[in-house]
């Protein structure tokens, strides 16, 4: 946890800046819209440290092998599915922009459904995208749900 500490505040600084620079640091933002921005912060830390080295830094993925993740259309459509793809990654072809990628993504089960909440509202609030926050009671269903349809009843 104290590893953690300076590199959060060195990150909640770059973000506090870049969001006032943005405009988007004003007094009168409800709880949901500060929270909504703490998530995405930590989920930046996260998909920098967890996502980064295969969607690249600006998310537009790797040539033809690794997916961008700039389709917002994609990114609602499956928004049910996301959490299951970072925990247990994903095996079956998608098309996104029109090119078909093919290549395996494995899963990351260390994450906490808390820490995918924030990476997913990061990657859907990054990239040209503008989603809703995931919560951690989203995310935790939709583990659950493809939990179950991964082990049956």
């Amino acid at each position: 946890m104290m590893r953690r500490i300076p590199a959060l505040l060195a990150t909640l600084v770059i973000i506090a800046a870049g969001l006032s620079a943005a405009g988007l640091l004003g007094s009168c933002q409800n709880e949901q819209e500060l929270l909504k921005k703490k998530y995405i912060a930590e989920g930046m830390v996260l998909y920098r440290s967890q996502c980064q080295n295969c969607h690249q830094i600006d998310g537009t993925g790797f040539e033809k092998l690794i997916p961008p993740l700039t389709d917002t259309l994609y990114l609602r459509q499956n928004r049910d599915r996301l959490a299951c793809i970072i925990r247990y990654g994903m095996d079956e072809p998608i098309v996104i922009h029109g090119q078909l990628y093919d290549q395996p993504m494995i899963g990351n089960q260390r994450l906490t459904a808390m820490e995918i909440a924030e990476i997913l509202t990061y990657i859907t609030n990054a990239f040209g995208n503008k989603q809703e926050m995931f919560t951690i009671e989203e995310v935790q269903r939709a583990l659950d749900r493809c939990r179950q349809e991964q082990t049956g009843p």
